[in-house]
């Protein structure tokens, strides 16, 4: 049996940035904001993302218990994903960020980001 890998973090910013990792989970979280979705619906609502790295972030959430991947035993078959209620309180934390990146959109597009590092 493999044994369970646990992390310890040095305050709630570390640990919510760790379940958080990357671009792409926020904007997955964001695109099931409004209830469940097909993975190609997914893959539409997430412009830019890889079919890969789609299945490897869902996989990951799904994890983390970010969401919920149902399976529907029909012909074809049939996969939704849905935010648990830890995802959805993750959404309600990151909202008030969304909005500061609204705010501060012209800046932040302003940015030289080839000189960031």
């Amino acid at each position: 049996m493999k044994e369970t890998k646990k992390r310890t973090f040095t305050c709630g910013l570390d640990a919510a940035i760790a379940v958080m990792g990357g671009k792409w989970k926020g904007l997955i979280l964001f695109a099931l904001q409004d209830g469940p979705l097909r993975f190609g619906e997914l893959r539409r609502a997430v412009p830019g993302i890889s079919e890969r790295v789609l299945i490897l972030q869902l996989r990951e959430m799904e994890t983390t218990g970010l969401l919920h991947r149902e399976v529907y035993h029909q012909v074809p078959p049939k996969v939704e994903y849905s935010l648990t209620p830890f995802g959805h309180s993750l959404n309600t934390a990151m909202a008030p960020l969304g909005e500061w990146g609204e705010e501060h959109l012209e800046r932040i597009e302003t940015i030289p980001w080839d000189q960031t590092g």
